[in-house]
């Protein structure tokens, strides 16, 4: 409905309630309330009316109809937007044991594959979640360090026992970066995952009637850094059934989406000949100098290059000594498109220009590229719209359309999961202007003043799932737009 009830509600969540640590329900200044306080949450819990348990007058309502507000209050309220500030409230709840979690995945960062703190942690998390076995826990789920938890209201089914249950995800992420550690702030996606899923589950129990059948699955998805555990998991079938999933980032600014691109990685080496650099350099075949010549190469071919299109690489071994002529030589490089079909003829123009450094210097070249390539993120307007509707109510400010669009934006194996499911990647803003992939940024997401701005974004997502749940015509659109999108990309990349 038109939130034409929003400014009264958000008049009884302006008034006094208590501080409580890490994230509680204490607003800060300047921010709109975003919990419903307990006199207000209290009409979600009071499921029956003063005749008692078992009348046949019992108050239940659906999502979509209204209740009026106790306490003389004179305004309706959707009880969708009540089950909203539920799951708001729920968060705030879990909010000191969330900050904890995250903390403990920042102190102690780790590499992809490798993240066995931070997974027991996680895990731990759910198993412990009250009351105790509500969670089932699948702890190795298709890779050692990737978990899947699931949780399901029983009895919630209100189309009967056949129907089949809407799958809601829920993506956590929790590896770090070579020397720098939680320096992108997974430490912060793997808690907005956990929390945006206690705030669902949280809204679904209060509900005051049958509510539509529905599993909420948490996803650990390890390495997104390097390898691409997504996609991994979506090889071993971790995102069959899934209808939307859901997850955010952190960033200098809050979007709903940006266009996060295409992405391939290779790995260059060439094979010469070494030889005593002073006495007969001659009877050498120098391979740094074919190394030399590629980076050289793929700088001259920038000018060349689309505006939208990323290239960047490093020479990683070089030789050993000055006085040898190295016979090896390896480089690794990046490269970025807007598009898988770009990023082929990207791929394509640099591979020539390896190739022509090794016939230039008389070496060999081996081109290999990475395990997997990270599709580009696709569009879900539906999905972004809702969730932007939700995040206005709780204050986030959002940066342009046009920001949005053409703004800078990286690579993520999310982009392979939009090829299979539905789902949104916002970014949030954490309380720093420093950026992604530095120390200061990494100093920002292990620091109290990000938890706000984490929680406050789970929020919107749980809010978003549960448009997702109660308004089927939305679900509608979210597919349509998937099929739309997808549809689009393999036209795209079937054209010569």
């Amino acid at each position: 409905m038109e939130d034409t009830a929003l400014p009264a509600v958000q008049k009884v969540l302006a008034s006094p309630e208590p501080r409580l640590p890490r994230g509680g329900p204490a607003r800060r200044r300047g921010e709109p309330g975003c919990w419903v306080p307990r006199r207000l949450s209290g009409q979600l819990r009071g499921k029956e009316r003063a005749d008692g348990p078992g009348s046949p007058a019992q108050d239940v309502m659906r999502p979509g109809e209204e209740r009026p507000l106790e306490e003389g209050a004179c305004v309706a309220v959707s009880e969708l937007e009540l089950l909203k500030w539920r799951a708001a409230e729920r968060i705030d709840e879990a909010a000191e044991r969330l900050g904890s979690l995250s903390s403990a995945i920042w102190s102690e960062p780790e590499l992809a594959y490798e993240e066995h703190h931070a997974h027991r942690v996680l895990t731990r998390f759910f198993e412990l979640e009250p009351p105790a076995a509500s969670w089932a826990v699948q702890p190795h789920y298709h890779l050692p360090t990737a978990f899947r938890a699931e949780w399901e209201l029983p009895g919630g089914d209100v189309h009967g026992a056949a129907s089949r249950p809407l799958h809601l995800g829920f993506l956590c992420e929790y590896d770090a970066l070579p020397g720098i550690g939680h320096a992108c702030g997974h430490n912060l996606i793997a808690e907005v995952g956990a929390a945006a899923a206690l705030g669902v589950r949280g809204a679904l129990e209060a509900f005051p009637g049958p509510t539509p059948p529905v599993k909420v699955i948490v996803l650990g998805t390890p390495a997104e850094e390097d390898g691409g555990g997504k996609i991994d998991l979506i090889e071993a079938g971790a995102f069959q059934n899934l209808d939307v999933v859901f997850m955010a980032h952190p960033s200098q600014e809050n979007a709903a989406y940006l266009p996060d691109v295409a992405e391939h990685d290779v790995t260059v080496r060439y094979y010469g000949k070494a030889s005593h650099a002073a006495a007969y350099p001659w009877e050498g075949i120098n391979a740094l100098d074919a190394a030399v010549l590629a980076y050289n190469n793929l700088s001259v071919l920038r000018q060349q290059m689309k505006p939208a299109w990323r290239v960047h690489g490093i020479i990683k071994n070089g030789g050993v000594k000055p006085n040898i002529i190295p016979c090896y030589s390896e480089l690794m490089y990046y490269f970025r498109a807007p598009s898988m079909k770009e990023l082929q003829v990207l791929t394509n123009m640099a591979e020539d220009c390896f190739r022509a450094a090794a016939l230039a210097t008389g070496c060999t070249v081996e081109i290999k590229g990475g395990a997997h390539d990270y599709y580009n993120v696709l569009p879900n307007k539906s999905l972004w719209k809702a969730y932007m509707e939700n995040g206005t109510k709780l204050g986030i400010d959002f940066i342009s359309e046009d920001a949005t669009l053409n703004g800078p934006s990286g690579s993520t194996d999310f982009g392979n999961v939009t090829f299979v499911v539905p789902g949104i990647h916002p970014y949030f803003y954490i309380g720093s202007n420093a950026l992604n992939h530095t120390e200061q940024y990494a100093e920002a997401a292990g620091a109290q003043e990000a938890q706000f701005y984490t929680l406050r974004t789970a929020k919107a997502l749980a809010m978003t799932a549960l448009d997702v749940i109660f308004k089927p015509e939305l679900l509608e659109r979210i597919r349509e737009d998937f099929k739309l999108k997808l549809q689009e990309e393999q036209f795209l990349n079937k054209v010569e």
